[in-house]
């Protein structure tokens, strides 16, 4: 599973060619979330509530970039690098 981001302990990653719908993994300490793109609602899993709160920010922020690597994974492309919260 390609990495796209790791910030205070949190890693992003996503799957190629994942099922619907867009979404991406998030996990911290032992913990795994995964996460719609588009609402940056946690669609399963869970994460303590200062990480979750962490990966909502920066998903608000980096929405366009995570829709253009969920579309690169789909067709099964290297994935970019996203940048983390300062």
């Amino acid at each position: 599973m390609p990495r796209v981001c790791a910030f205070y302990g949190i890693v992003i990653t996503m799957y190629w060619r994942d099922h619907p719908p867009p979404h991406f993994h998030a996990s911290y300490a032992g913990q795994v979330a995964k996460v719609e793109i588009e609402s940056i609602d946690v669609l399963e899993g869970s994460l303590p509530p200062r990480a979750l709160r962490l990966v909502k920010e920066w998903a608000s922020v980096h929405q366009d970039e995570l829709r253009g690597n969920w579309d690169r994974a789909g067709a099964h492309e290297p994935l970019l690098p996203i940048d983390p919260l300062p």
